[in-house]
């Protein structure tokens, strides 16, 4: 298994950041996520499911994403995410956003992703850690590069 935890200050304002992680924005932070189709909608978010179409390479993956944990306050924003991708990994990710001030976001990413078998398991050592710290880091910085566009 392989675990993620970063955190980076962001300035801009923790709404604006939000806004990047709602539906019909997640391509300019996710971009080869190349559709995002909500199946169902829960009141208060936790249960909502969504098929989610990825692009890797010239493969494309359909997985179900379910919300697991979801908070959304003034000041702090906070979304938990599980899914199987391949019948391989199962994946979980949160994106945490704590209010410093107006114009400052503190930005928590971290999840999980394991093995379910043993391909999966074996990939992921292949992958290694390396790999995903890279794959971690791009992301927060896109995450940043879209939030200070909005600023």
């Amino acid at each position: 298994m392989i675990t993620w935890h970063e955190e980076r200050i962001i300035p801009v304002n923790i709404e604006k950041v939000w806004h990047l992680f709602e539906l019909e924005n997640i391509q300019r932070i996710m971009p080869n996520v190349v559709e995002n189709k909500v199946l169902e909608q829960k009141e208060g978010v936790v249960g909502s499911t969504y098929q989610q179409k990825y692009k890797e390479g010239k493969r494309i993956e359909t997985y179900i994403v379910e919300d697991l944990e979801y908070e959304n306050t003034p000041e702090k924003k906070h979304n938990k995410i599980g899914f199987t991708l391949a019948k391989a990994f199962d994946i979980k990710a949160e994106f945490t956003l704590h209010k410093i001030d107006e114009h400052q976001t503190r930005f928590i990413y971290k999840g999980e992703n394991k093995g379910l078998n043993f391909l999966g398991k074996v990939l992921l050592k292949l992958g290694g850690e390396k790999n995903n710290h890279k794959v971690v880091t791009e992301f927060m910085d896109r995450v940043e590069q879209e939030a200070l566009k909005e600023a």
